[in-house]
């Protein structure tokens, strides 16, 4: 039983489809100028504007990446290099990905200044914070959309209308654990650049998406050929921009949201009955993510005894799950010591059913009733 589609997804076998269809027949270079080529970049740039169609937010260029985390280094050293003559002030928070996080650090080596927004106990930025945060040589900010260990969703459309009303100032989010199963389409404003990755919704590692807005100027952080609107040297794989497009579709038109959110607040209730556990960000967080940490335990022997009960959970990111410190998100949201090395990560899925729910129920209380008995300490 998989509980972890957070940390990654099994390729949908349509998706997988779609990639072996056009390995096989549309295998030309797309930048290659005869027949072959030419047809190989028509299914190209076909993925490109549906991945772009699904997404709207007025976001009409789109690059195609390894993934969520070249997408979100491109995204940030390509608009702050393309733009640092017009201010060197940077925004971001104190949870976001690695793959975010890194980047604002490296850049403050750099000579740029970074602030980072702090967090409540439930994982939210505050927006009078942000307010008070962005000058008139802030270039960008980065907020992550909902976070990847707790699940606590952003408000992003508010951030943006916020952001906005500074001149230079524009807004990347990561949205990696986000797209197509939060909707943008209500929104009236949004962010400038968004980060996506083709594995988190049932399509094929590395594979990514950049997607930002046609007056946004990036540079190159990789070189060579010049492909992708000289933005990304190197070889398209259209078989991957096609199989991104299919994922992408599917899970739009697919995901059932309302039923998630059901299975997530019977979870919350269920581990309410506990004092050994506390959920993170009961409020906040995205339907299909669930954070819980057990008292005097580690999470690692939360993870090994519910596989030995035939289910898969992860420590709360598992992009540094073999790094046993404590979590920079679980130390920003004010974790108790007690629980702050028990965190578990449930992550549902499209295939879960309720008997699987079920059971999960049925190995925690197993695992409460060994952390009552001193097992673990």
């Amino acid at each position: 039983m998989y509980f972890d589609h957070s940390a990654t997804t099994k390729p949908d076998e349509r998706v997988l489809r779609t990639f072996m269809d056009a390995s096989v027949s549309y295998f030309a270079n797309p930048a290659s100028l005869h027949a072959e080529g030419k047809r190989t970049e028509k299914l190209l740039e076909r993925a490109r504007t549906q991945v772009l169609s699904a997404i709207g937010l007025e976001l009409t260029e789109g690059i195609f990446t390894s993934g969520g985390t070249e997408s979100n280094n491109l995204a940030i050293l390509g608009y702050v290099y393309a733009n640092q003559h017009k201010g060197r002030h940077l925004i971001t928070t104190s949870i976001e990905h690695p793959s975010v996080l890194r980047v604002f650090q490296d850049l403050e080596k750099q000579g740029f200044t970074v602030d980072y927004l702090t967090v409540d106990q439930e994982g939210r930025i505050s927006l009078d914070e942000l307010k008070e945060t962005l000058q008139d040589d802030t270039i960008l900010v980065s907020i992550m959309h909902v976070n990847n260990e707790i699940g606590t969703i952003q408000p992003i459309e508010q951030c943006a209308k916020i952001i906005h009303t500074f001149p230079r100032a524009k807004f990347h989010s990561d949205c990696v654990q986000s797209f197509g199963k939060l909707s943008f389409v209500d929104f009236t404003d949004g962010p400038d650049l968004i980060s996506l990755s083709a594995h988190k919704m049932y399509g094929i590692k590395n594979s990514g998406f950049l997607a930002y807005r046609n007056n946004i100027q990036l540079q190159p952080i990789v070189f060579g050929g010049g492909q992708e609107h000289k933005l990304r040297s190197g070889t398209v794989s259209v078989p991957h921009a096609a199989a991104l497009a299919k994922a992408v579709r599917l899970l739009v038109e697919e995901v059932d949201l309302q039923q998630f959110q059901q299975w997530r607040n019977e979870l919350v209730e269920f581990f309410s009955e506990f004092d050994e556990c506390r959920v993170l960000a009961p409020n906040a967080s995205a339907p299909y993510i669930l954070s819980v940490a057990f008292a005097q335990i580690t999470g690692e022997i939360a993870i090994n005894f519910l596989q030995q009960q035939g289910m898969i959970v992860s420590t709360s990111s598992a992009c540094s799950s073999k790094n046993s410190d404590v979590s920079h998100v679980i130390e920003a949201v004010g974790m108790p010591q007690k629980f702050e090395k028990g965190v578990i990560r449930i992550s549902l899925g499209k295939d879960q059913t309720i008997e699987e729910i079920e059971q999960l129920k049925v190995a925690v209380r197993q695992l409460i009733e060994l952390i009552r008995k001193g097992v673990g300490k």
